[in-house]
């Protein structure tokens, strides 16, 4: 096997233990970059050279006998509204391009010191909204990737980089996550800095990680998680041992809510499907649980607050360049101008009281059980709907996607699983469960990526479970 289809975890146990360097991790990550990148178009900026002087480094760093940390000589992708103090960073729009900023944001910093090797920018829609960038999805290259963490999900789909960060507004790392097949992770809001990043809307803006693994997204958001003065949504708490609880087994079976959440009408017949088969399977683990009336608009104060907060943020951009922005981000920034501030008020207080409410289901159970999209990817005129992950970033509360099912035409079906605001371990936990129980049917297949000839997450047959 090529060391590029090592996954992070994988990866990192290799070089800690000596079996393989980062020098040549990096240069297979390159040439398969070098493979198929023409068609995925996943990287936004990529300096050869620079990372293979960052992995000589982390090699020369372990061979001096020095401390090395949990990270040590992996290359990672950023996605492009990061800043990083060594790499331009543009937010995918030409009125940004060439900026080249003067420190990492403070996700980045975090990575170089638990020893991660950056290996460049990953493609993002224009300021991480629904504008497509030029990524494609891996699987098929007339469909999309997702958005707006394109580049990072199409590149740790083709097999090009082990891990990669992103970010989530709306549904940003879930959706290209499920259109990819790999693993996405949102955490809780405010789990992990997003200083030196595009700022949105602080009140749903999150940084989120993808691998494709449960545990390579365990290590990844440990890793990340912290305090940050820079941050004032961030808590100086303890370490999560996100890795650790990831992979202990539950001390009972874990419980799921089936929730088709107030948006289910938007559901594509093929998830209709799958979901019954997923629910069948699960049997007695699951239950159908209806959310109340007061969940009904949810999705539309979500809108309210992240158009609102994108009037305020981006108003220089808009101000001074708007003739150079989409007309979807211009129509968004427009609308956020003409919301009552009332109304703006009463969606950020309806917040906590919706938080109270799911609390008596996480009593019960330990995960919610929903789509991650309407369906599989649509195509690349689009980003695809992120309606089914509106609710869970409005209320912050943390949300995977994993990669068990596909369409009939092979493209990823994406079950997102959602817990308890603060109980990321937890919800880890009963994910990496899921995975492995699910998986011990031995009714799931690798599928093949078609444009790159690469192996892809587990998927099965049109609503099969594996």
């Amino acid at each position: 096997m090529s060391l590029n289809a090592l996954g992070l975890t994988e990866a990192v146990a290799g070089i800690r233990d000596g079996r393989l360097s980062s020098v040549e991790l990096v240069g297979d990550c390159l040439r398969r970059i070098d493979e198929v990148d023409g068609d995925i178009q996943a990287w936004a900026f990529l300096d050869r050279d620079h990372a293979m002087r960052q992995a000589e480094a982390a090699d020369d760093h372990r061979k001096q006998g020095k401390a090395v940390g949990p990270l040590h000589g992996v290359p990672l992708g950023i996605k492009d509204i990061f800043d990083t103090g060594d790499m331009p960073t543009e937010f995918g729009s030409t009125l940004w391009a060439g900026r080249t900023p003067r420190r990492d944001a403070a996700a980045v910093a975090r990575l170089r010191m638990a020893g991660a090797v950056i290996l460049g920018k990953t493609v993002t829609t224009e300021y991480a909204y629904y504008n497509p960038g030029k990524t494609r999805n891996p699987h098929n290259p007339n469909h999309t990737p997702g958005g707006s963490s394109s580049g990072s999900a199409a590149a740790v789909a083709a097999l090009m980089v082990p891990g990669a960060i992103g970010s989530q507004t709306n549904g940003s790392v879930i959706r290209p996550a499920a259109f990819c097949g790999v693993v996405g992770f949102k955490p809780t809001h405010g789990l992990i800095s997003r200083s030196g990043a595009l700022e949105l809307s602080r009140t749903l803006d999150h940084v989120g990680v993808f691998g494709r693994s449960v545990e390579d997204v365990a290590l990844l958001a440990e890793v990340l998680a912290g305090f940050d003065p820079e941050d004032p949504d961030t808590r100086p708490v303890a370490c999560p041992p996100f890795t650790a609880v990831a992979a202990s087994e539950p001390p009972l079976p874990p419980r799921f809510a089936f929730v088709r959440s107030p948006v289910w009408d938007q559901a594509e017949p093929v998830t209709r499907d799958a979901f019954a088969e997923l629910v069948e399977v699960l049997g007695d683990a699951s239950s159908d649980v209806e959310l109340g009336p007061s969940f009904a608009k949810a999705v539309d104060m979500h809108r309210i607050v992240m158009e609102v907060d994108m009037a305020h943020n981006l108003r220089r951009d808009y101000q001074r360049g708007a003739d150079r922005l989409s007309t979807r981000l211009c129509q968004a920034i427009e609308r956020g101008r003409t919301h009552l501030a009332v109304d703006y008020c009463n969606a950020l207080s309806g917040i906590a009281p919706l938080n109270q409410a799911l609390d008596h289901i996480f009593d019960e159970y330990d995960a919610i059980l929903t789509p991650a999209a309407p369906g599989a990817a649509p195509g690349i005129e689009t980003t695809g709907n992120p309606i089914f992950c509106s609710l869970w970033t409005y209320l912050g509360v943390p949300a995977i996607s994993l990669p068990l099912m596909s369409s009939e035409t092979g493209l990823p079906l994406g079950v997102q699983l959602v817990g308890r605001r603060g109980n990321d371990a937890r919800l880890l936990r009963t994910a990496h469960w899921l995975v492995r129980t699910l998986g011990r049917t031995g009714r799931g297949a690798r599928r093949k990526i078609p444009s790159a000839g690469a192996k892809s997450a587990p998927a099965a047959e049109k609503g099969k479970v594996p």
